[in-house]
């Protein structure tokens, strides 16, 4: 490994290891993700039983996308990184220029630290609630369940590589968004919208309409939660998985590089006023 990504992996590191001590804030995360799983799970168990016609996905696969989707909400970029904006409020922006470092890679790895960081307890915390407790007190048919096979686990978690560098890529624009107007807030309200409808996290994107469907698949936010969830079940396999992964990856590669160009931009007309 080189010495300037041994840098880069060691901001990451510290910087993950420091927002792991936020217990408290994790476990209030997965208590309030486990309530809204329970109703979206309600909504779909209605839902299946009112309905006599064909669904693009059926009950169990859709109660598993639910679940994940609740496992990994952490991971969808919504927001701009909050020491980022602080800095940027503060003026302390101005000192990032003097690091040793390329800016945007050196904010790219503690943007992923930070998803990564709120992601991992609350996954694992969901994982357990929803695939081992809910069984347990009788309600199996609303569980989280296991991967289709051990193709689609390995695609899984492959798939899962690319959302994490999708994800920071967005949370990137959204960083430079928070440099650009000096604020959070716009850019924030913004992505939400965005990101929660055009992602799966309120609907799977295959119960939008068929003439939708190509460019469901092929905008950049069906990487952050639908493809990883439709690989995770076998809703795609083999080839079409590989071309969902492949998705994810060009799509994190363009965000980046674009990333990276607006950031030089960004910081050669920086102005901090005061003193």
């Amino acid at each position: 490994m080189s010495v300037v990504a041994r840098r880069y992996l060691s901001v990451f590191r510290m910087r993950f290891l420091l927002l792991l001590q936020y217990r408290t804030a994790a476990v209030a995360g997965f208590a309030t993700q486990c309530w809204w799983g329970l109703i979206k799970v309600m909504v779909f168990a209605a839902f299946y039983r009112s309905t006599v016609a064909r669904q693009p996905i059926d009950f169990a696969q859709a109660v598993t996308y639910t679940w994940l989707g609740q496992a990994f909400l952490a991971l969808l970029p919504w927001a701009a990184d909050v020491d980022i904006a602080e800095m940027v409020r503060s003026g302390a922006v101005s000192y990032e220029r003097l690091r040793p470092l390329d800016t945007y890679f050196y904010w790219y790895a503690r943007s992923t630290a930070w998803n990564l960081a709120r992601a991992v307890p609350r996954s694992l915390l969901m994982f357990a609630f929803a695939g081992l407790l809910l069984p347990l007190v009788g309600l199996g048919g609303w569980r989280l369940r296991l991967p289709s096979g051990g193709e689609a686990a390995a695609l899984f978690a492959a798939a899962m590589c690319g959302q994490v560098m999708l994800s920071s890529a967005f949370v990137m624009l959204l960083n430079l968004g928070c440099l650009v107007t000096l604020s959070d807030r716009g850019v924030n309200a913004v992505a939400v919208p965005f990101v929660l409808a055009l992602s799966g996290n309120i609907i799977p994107l295959q119960f939008f309409p068929s003439w939708l469907q190509r460019f469901m698949f092929a905008q950049p936010f069906a990487g952050l939660l639908d493809i990883p969830n439709r690989i995770y079940f076998g809703g795609l396999r083999g080839a079409v998985a590989l071309m969902g992964i492949a998705h994810i990856v060009v799509w994190a590669s363009l965000l980046v590089l674009g990333g990276h160009r607006l950031m030089r931009t960004a910081l050669s007309r920086l102005e901090v006023q005061g003193g």
